[in-house]
């Protein structure tokens, strides 16, 4: 006898949520009901899944390894049932996305419209989220595409580029170097950098664009400034609390224009490339391409 799926959805919910009622309540389904596909579930694999001697629900290492290959079992499940309903018919019915904040805002406005012209059956449901839980909800069937900014280390998730997007000096509007046509790295380097908090890969663009080491994210001394937001970056630098790299998207859409900031070209340039990224082997993969085909065009 082998697992059913049903059981394994009901592992993967409980792993998430954490106790048997908020699981059930995510599975639509009774408790005593989920309870027993657990232990219907444990006497297939002749193991325990659960520790039943502690308080809170805690997988065993069995559990552990059953909840990780039961994710991927279910998002190839899922897949296999979006492509036969959507055959012959790319891009329509529900598309799951994920865009970074630093993408999302600069992007969206031009490419829903676009794509609802194109595709006007897409359902496009979308998630903000930085990078790292994009490709998550990527690898866990959660999503089917997510737009993200390259370079940045990915295993098991492929991508097509959809274009490029210039990295910009932003330094306050009467600081020496806006008296140049264009800031080296050099003097970027010497200056107090102002980043984007941990988790955003914008952090490591720019970084890797100066040439220097990010300050440290623990509090310390040397920790430097760090800002939630795009918006609240341009308003510390304009603040004059330091300078930092902000992508031209941003500035064309006007993020600039209400602070005393000065925004200028790196010497020999700096860039991040826009991508579409897909968990590798999904069906829906050929429809990411379709999106990514898209996007390039606007």
């Amino acid at each position: 006898m082998l697992p059913t799926l049903r059981q394994l959805q009901y592992l993967k919910l409980l792993a998430e949520h954490g106790s048997f009622s908020r699981a059930a309540d995510a599975a639509h389904v009774s408790q005593p009901t989920l309870s027993a596909g657990i232990k219907e579930l444990e006497r297939t694999l002749g193991a325990a899944v659960v520790d039943r001697a502690h308080a809170g629900v805690i997988l065993t290492a069995v559990g552990e390894e059953t909840v990780r290959r039961a994710k991927d079992l279910l998002a190839r499940t899922d897949d296999l049932v979006h492509a036969a309903r959507s055959a012959g018919r790319p891009l329509s019915g529900r598309f799951r996305l994920g865009v970074i904040p630093t993408i999302a805002p600069f992007i969206l406005p031009k490419a829903l419209p676009a794509l609802r012209r194109r595709y006007p059956e897409l359902r496009l449901f979308l998630r903000e989220d930085v990078t790292a839980k994009l490709v998550t909800g990527l690898k866990a069937g959660s999503l089917d595409a997510a737009l993200i900014a390259l370079p940045y280390p990915l295993t098991g998730i492929e991508t097509a580029d959809v274009g490029y997007d210039e990295l910009l000096a932003a330094v306050p509007a009467n600081h020496p170097m806006t008296a140049d046509v264009s800031v080296s790295r050099a003097a970027l380097a010497r200056e107090a950098l102002i980043l984007l908090e941990d988790g955003h890969c914008l952090r490591d663009h720019a970084l890797l664009a100066c040439g220097v080491e990010g300050p440290r994210a623990d509090g310390g001394e040397d920790s430097g400034f760090a800002a939630t937001s795009l918006a609240t970056l341009v308003q510390m630098v304009g603040s004059g609390l330091g300078v930092s790299l902000i992508p031209a998207m941003a500035v064309e859409a006007g993020l600039a224009d209400d602070a005393p900031v000065t925004v200028r070209p790196v010497e020999g340039g700096a860039r991040r490339v826009v991508a579409l990224a897909w968990r590798a082997g999904s069906s829906r993969g050929m429809e990411a391409e379709l999106l990514a085909e898209t996007l390039r065009r606007i």
